[in-house]
C-alpha cells in the first residue's frame, strides 16, 4: 500500500480538528495536530515574579515559555505574539496559520484528503 503525507496549515486548532474528523472517513494511517512557533524552547510551568525581577525577558512574561538561552528570550520579544504590535487581526488578535495538521493517507485517498482540508480552511 502506497502512502502520501499531507501538511495543512490552519488558523485555529478547532479548524484542524474538524478537518481531521472529516479525514477519518478516508484511510488515514496516522495524523497529528501541532502548534508551532519560530522561537526555540519548551513551554514550562514555573513560578515567576515580575515584581522581584525573576524573569528572563519580555518573551518569558508574555508567551509563558522558558527559553533555552537568554538571547532566544530577548528575540522572542520582537515577535507579534509577545509584543502585540502589528497584529492587525480582528479584536487585535494575532493572525496567522500556526496550527499544522500532518496526516499520512493512502495514496488513493490523497486528492480527496486535500479537498477536505481546503474546504476546512487550510492553506
Amino acid at each position: 500500500m502506497a502512502e502520501k503525507a499531507l501538511l495543512a496549515y490552519f488558523n485555529t486548532p478547532d479548524q484542524a480538528q474538524k478537518a481531521l474528523d472529516h479525514l477519518k472517513q478516508l484511510r488515514v494511517i496516522e495524523a497529528k495536530i501541532d502548534r508551532f512557533d519560530g522561537m526555540p524552547g519548551d513551554e514550562a510551568e514555573r513560578i515567576m515574579s515580575p515584581l522581584n525581577g525573576n524573569f528572563g525577558s519580555l518573551g518569558d512574561l508574555t508567551l509563558d515559555v522558558e527559553f533555552e538561552n537568554r538571547s532566544s528570550g530577548i528575540m522572542s520579544a520582537a515577535g507579534v505574539s509577545a509584543s502585540g504590535y502589528g497584529s492587525g487581526g480582528p479584536e487585535n488578535r494575532v493572525t496567522g496559520r500556526d496550527i499544522l495538521l500532518t496526516a499520512i493517507v493512502d495514496e488513493e485517498d490523497y486528492e480527496k484528503a486535500r479537498e477536505i482540508v481546503r474546504r476546512a480552511g487550510a492553506l
